[in-house]
């Protein structure tokens, strides 16, 4: 409690520093004085954007990934926002060597009879791992990737804070409740808890691998799982230049273009054949080696892909290429988005206007030779931030990769054509010989859906009678007019009542009156009398009404 306590004072400081002090105010009034921001910190030249940035990178490493993250959610953020978070840096002081030992000695058991030699400088340091070089006893070099000591449980106190202010926003400014603080948070925590096991990753590498292993110019480092724990991977080490350093790719007398379009082609494979793709294709993840493949590095954002999603994504490119506006709002809905009847027929405008300003109007006979698919991406999101609406991680994550692996083409060869790359791709996908065995299998399992569901009806109604002979059958109605048979129960009870005072009059009557004539008094014997008659007349009109509505009714 201490540690979270001590992480709300700094969290608190940094953001007071970089200008947020009233905002910090209004969330917890009179809890703590806010310090108004140190000189030099905070220009007046600097936006609250950026301010929002570099205070970010102030708290550490939760709050670094949690702007990552957040830089895709396009469709909710002001643009102006994004271009910062995209600027945040992944990068940490190293820890010292003397750590690094007692993190691997921790993990691999007698870590000296394995490595000969492990380098004290780390070849790079983020903000929850740093990687080392090293050689095997054989003379391997491989990569040494070590989790920074106390980083989870720092991440844990983090999301716990985040929750709760997300939380605290919500309730103090409640027109942040478009942009979903509490459930942005959410999708982050479930994200970055995964990140920290080291074992996730380096399966998912392993997956990624066996998925191309027929495939040249791509490749893989190899795990080393004997020496791979939640806090370690071991992997090979591949020496290489970044993917978007043309120059260098040139020098070592490889084509920049041919090298783009080969890494567009692997993510189309990805995304469209597999499934299963790699969520964060930065440039300094992807690297050139000497023998001139694409080397993928950091498995830790993943995304996944059912079949069924990746139609609608293949739909929602065919879309974007031909102008088709239904398509496109068909593939949306598909994906879980909700678009408010109401809202329909504007939004068709803006995407039509959209469509037709950035396609040449596809009067052209490759029209898509023309369109501007970051542009046209960027409308699209700003368009579901404008109507509000509530986009799916996975298809945000999808478009952040186009946009990713696009801009890397385009920094190989600004030459570089997204209709003509993707097109043929989309067309072969298209092709009903290759669609045809998904579809018979979707078909196919459809009827034995159907199969299943008629041979189990015997079953399930012998089940449902002896439930219902044993009385643990479980009926739930749901009846519009309950209210007209309470009332209906409630007339048939107060009938009730007055037969039994009626019937307790005459009977009671009845006695008074057969008693004996000097045994009780003239006046209780008159009453007793009058209580009978009244018992009778009651009984008569009573019989007269039943006889009358039963009448009515048979007519």
């Amino acid at each position: 409690m201490v540690t979270r306590i001590r992480r709300y004072a700094q969290i608190i400081d940094v953001l007071g520093n970089y200008g947020f002090s009233i905002g910090l105010e209004k969330m917890f009034p009179g809890k703590a004085g806010f310090r108004l921001p140190t000189s030099g910190k905070t220009p007046d030249s600097s936006t609250v954007y950026e301010r929002i940035r570099l205070a970010l990178e102030d708290l550490g490493p939760t709050f670094v990934k949690f702007g990552q993250i957040m830089s895709t959610r396009t469709e909710l953020l002001p643009p102006e926002m994004i271009e910062q978070l995209k600027k945040l840096q992944d990068h940490a002081k190293p820890i010292p060597f003397s750590e690094v030992r007692t993190i691997l000695e921790d993990n691999i058991p007698d870590v000296d009879d394995h490595f000969c030699e492990i380098e004290e400088t780390p070849v790079a340091s983020a903000s929850i791992g740093q990687v080392h070089r090293a050689f095997l006893k054989d003379g391997t070099m491989v990569a040494v990737k070590v989790q920074r000591p106390g980083i989870p449980e720092l991440i844990e106190t983090d999301i716990g804070i985040l929750q709760s202010m997300a939380e605290r926003i919500e309730t103090v400014f409640p027109e942040t409740r478009v942009y979903n603080p509490t459930g942005m948070v959410d999708d982050f925590a479930h994200q970055i808890v995964k990140e920290l096991d080291f074992t996730r990753e380096a399966r998912n590498m392993d997956r990624m691998a066996r998925n191309f292993h027929d495939v040249p110019g791509i490749h893989f480092p190899k795990i080393y799982w004997e020496f791979t724990t939640p806090h370690v991977i071991v992997m090979e080490f591949i020496e290489g230049v970044r993917i978007d350093n043309a120059e260098a790719i040139a020098e070592m007398g490889y084509v920049p273009h041919d090298i783009g379009v080969r890494g567009f082609h692997a993510y189309l494979k990805m995304i469209f054949e597999d499934g299963f793709f790699h969520g964060d294709p930065h440039p300094g993840n992807l690297f050139v080696s000497k023998a001139g493949d694409i080397v993928f590095l950091d498995f830790g954002i993943v995304g996944i892909l059912r079949p069924e999603k990746r139609q609608l994504f293949i739909n929602l490119l065919f879309a974007l290429v031909n102008d088709d506006i239904e398509l496109m709002l068909r593939s949306l809905e598909g994906f879980g988005i909700v678009i408010a009847e109401e809202d329909r027929e504007p939004m068709r405008d803006d995407l039509y206007l959209m469509m037709h300003d950035f396609s040449g109007g596809g009067g052209d006979d490759d029209g898509v030779s023309h369109l501007n698919f970051g542009v046209v991406v960027s409308e699209l999101t700003e368009t579901m931030r404008r109507y509000r609406l509530k986009v799916p991680m996975n298809l945000m994550l999808l478009l952040k990769v186009f946009m990713m692996v696009l801009d890397v083409g385009v920094r190989l060869d600004p030459k570089f054509n997204f209709g003509k790359e993707v097109t043929p791709y989309l067309s072969k996908l298209a092709d009903t010989n290759n669609f045809s065995a998904a579809y018979l299998k979707r078909a196919s399992m459809t009827l034995l859906e159907a199969a299943d569901a008629l041979f189990d009806m015997p079953r399930n109604l012998n089940l449902m009678l002896r439930r219902l002979s044993t009385g643990t059958f479980k009926l739930e109605i749901v009846e519009n007019d309950i209210q007209k048979l309470q009332m209906a129960l409630d007339k048939a009870s107060d009938k009730l009542m007055m037969a039994l005072v009626v019937a307790a009059l005459v009977v009671g009557s009845s006695m008074v009156i057969s008693a004996q004539p000097n045994q009780l008094p003239e006046q209780i014997i008159w009453i007793a009398i009058a209580g009978y008659t009244a018992a009778v007349l009651v009984g008569f009109y009573a019989i007269y009404h039943v006889i009358f509505l039963r009448f009515r009714m048979d007519r």
